[in-house]
């Protein structure tokens, strides 16, 4: 595996590096990222809980017609 290291001026340019990448990113790969995160998140907060997803909708994102 090729590894490369990228330096960064300042915290902006890692940002807006960050931001470029999951621009880049498709939305199931974007979305698939959110959720790991999230029950990685809910485990580290309920360590003892063995939910292999969550039980409930966090929140309801409403899309505006084009």
């Amino acid at each position: 595996m090729e590894m490369t290291i990228q330096v960064y001026g300042n915290h902006g340019e890692i940002k807006a590096d960050e931001y470029r990448y999951w621009q880049d990113r498709p939305a199931h790969e974007r979305m698939d990222a959110v959720s790991r995160i999230t029950l990685s998140l809910h485990a580290m907060k309920e360590p003892t809980a063995d939910v292999p997803r969550l039980q409930r909708t966090i929140s309801v994102l409403q899309r505006t017609r084009s």
